[in-house]
């Protein structure tokens, strides 16, 4: 059987499962050439019916999967689209180049207080390693990410994609592991799963809005406070127009500051009626302006 025929039933296998697929070149890359321009972003060819978008096509319809591995001859595997409806999380444990991650998932799985389930989907690799295939829970968006847990590490998420067991790469056929066969995949240990979603982002520092609100006013009630006769209603029409603008915009409480700008207008001197004219002249030029 020529690997293409051996990439499209195992493919079929994985649709039939559940899994969705699309067809892999030996290189692990998707076999079909995008039929866009550069820079055209399309979701998948059940979009624009033509296929060649990636982990975009990939599809658990037996008919689509045909389709796809019709327009790539060259093709000798399938990818499995992790996230999704599955919550598929693969783990790409390498070894090759002196490096391990077989080695070092287990010295995270340590420190961490975890243990990779052992009944879990798990994929050989031709470099020695494994794909172990984990499930994330509902809601949770695992990001696709090379080396940031260690390593020899590569996570597989949301728009991401596995090599499929039953595919042939360059350097040889992945399969399932040979005491296991297929085993559905696991949920991802508490303890990893912290370790591959993103730090949460720092808390907003929020404003202290009381000091912020005390600070505009105070400053306004110095000038009505430091007039001089013959400009404190000058100064406290303009200190009102100031704190209603502040009023306006949500900064300060209308109560506030018109009991503070009567107090202040009144112990400098200005009479309790004239004063609240002014205020309110002040008051109603702001809302004009608005």
């Amino acid at each position: 059987m020529s690997s293409w025929h051996s990439a499209l039933d195992n493919a079929l296998r994985a649709a039939a499962l559940g899994y969705p697929v699309f067809p892999l070149s030996r290189n692990k890359v998707p076999a079909i050439p995008s039929p866009h321009d550069r820079g055209h972003k399309c979701p998948g060819f059940t979009t624009c019916g033509a296929p060649g978008h990636g982990v975009g096509d990939a599809t658990t319809d037996a008919a689509d999967v045909r389709l796809l591995f019709d327009h790539a001859p060259r093709a000798a595997g399938y990818g499995i689209a992790c996230g999704g409806r599955l919550r598929l999380i693969g783990l790409d444990l390498d070894r090759k180049n002196g490096v391990d991650g077989v080695a070092t998932i287990n010295q995270l799985a340590a420190e961490h207080g975890f243990a990779i389930p052992r009944d879990t989907w798990t994929t050989c690799t031709p470099s020695g390693g494994f794909h172990i295939g984990l499930t994330a829970p509902e809601g949770v968006d695992v990001p696709n990410s090379v080396g940031r847990l260690g390593p020899g590490i590569d996570v597989r998420g949301t728009r991401g994609y596995l090599v499929g067991p039953g595919s042939t790469g360059k350097n040889g056929e992945y399969v399932f592991h040979p005491q296991l066969g297929y085993a559905p995949p696991q949920p991802a240990p508490t303890g990893l799963l912290q370790l591959m979603l993103p730090p949460p982002p720092p808390p907003r520092r929020q404003p202290n809005l009381l000091r912020t609100r005390s600070a505009a006013l105070d400053g306004l009630l110095r000038v009505v406070v430091a007039a001089q006769e013959g400009e404190r209603n000058a100064k406290l029409y303009w200190a009102s127009c100031k704190a209603w603008a502040h009023v306006e915009d949500g900064h300060l409480g209308a109560l506030d500051v018109e009991t503070a700008l009567m107090d202040a207008a009144v112990s400098r001197g200005l009479a309790e009626a004239e004063a609240r004219r002014t205020i309110e002249s002040a008051r109603r030029t702001v809302g004009a302006a608005s």
